[in-house]
């Protein structure tokens, strides 16, 4: 009877000097999707309240409806989906040039 056998070591998955590439290509990625992401937001809050507030001021009709109507109903959708396209937009160029510099990095 022998005694416990040590546990075996894992072989590392990536070559030495990857993980620490790997994890400061991750946070560059973070860092740039939260820099987007707050500015989109900051985007929002100002069509959502900022624009609202002051809409009253914007008594002329327009289309036969005042026109703080048209900013509440319509130009704040229309600005939402411009969010929402431009953050897809800015996902896919980001993704795509990380994945470029992965590409170049191990190549």
């Amino acid at each position: 009877m022998s005694g416990p056998t040590p546990a075996p070591t894992p072989a590392p998955e990536h070559p030495p000097g990857h993980a620490g590439a790997a994890a400061t290509v991750a946070q560059a990625y973070w860092r740039i999707n939260l820099r987007i992401t707050a500015g989109l937001l900051i985007v929002w809050f100002v069509v959502t309240f900022v624009a609202a507030y002051f809409a009253r001021e914007l008594s002329f009709v327009f289309f036969g409806w005042p026109f703080s109507f048209w900013v509440a109903a319509q130009g704040a959708l229309l600005v939402y989906l411009a969010l929402i396209g431009f953050y897809a937009w800015c996902m896919n160029r980001l993704e795509a040039s990380i994945a470029s510099a992965e590409a170049q990095g191990h190549g």
